[in-house]
């Protein structure tokens, strides 16, 4: 179980640069936080919605959830790290990127 803040554990699990669906960041840090439950996984996008908003993650691709693999019929969205993102984790004494 990580003990790092939700927001800090998000970002660090796209530190490396690469894009990332939300469902596949979420899916993780659901794991690492030991959520299982709907509202936890809803908490977990909403906390990269406002990382994107604060541009330390930027959206880079969208599409609808057909499939269900988050959600039936909603946004999945494509993020990728900032450099204000790096930044951030580095201020915050975990890492130097």
């Amino acid at each position: 179980m990580s003990n790092l803040p939700r927001k800090i554990r998000l970002m660090e699990l796209m530190q490396d640069g690469n894009e990332y669906w939300n469902y596949d960041v979420i899916k993780q840090a659901m794991q690492d936080f030991g959520f299982q439950s709907d509202f936890s996984r809803d908490t977990l996008n909403m906390d990269l919605i406002e990382l994107a908003a604060v541009a330390f993650i930027k959206e880079v691709d969208l599409k609808v959830d057909d499939e269900g693999v988050y959600k039936k019929g909603f946004l999945l969205h494509k993020y990728v790290i900032t450099e204000a993102g790096k930044a951030r984790l580095s201020d915050a004494c975990m890492y130097a990127i």
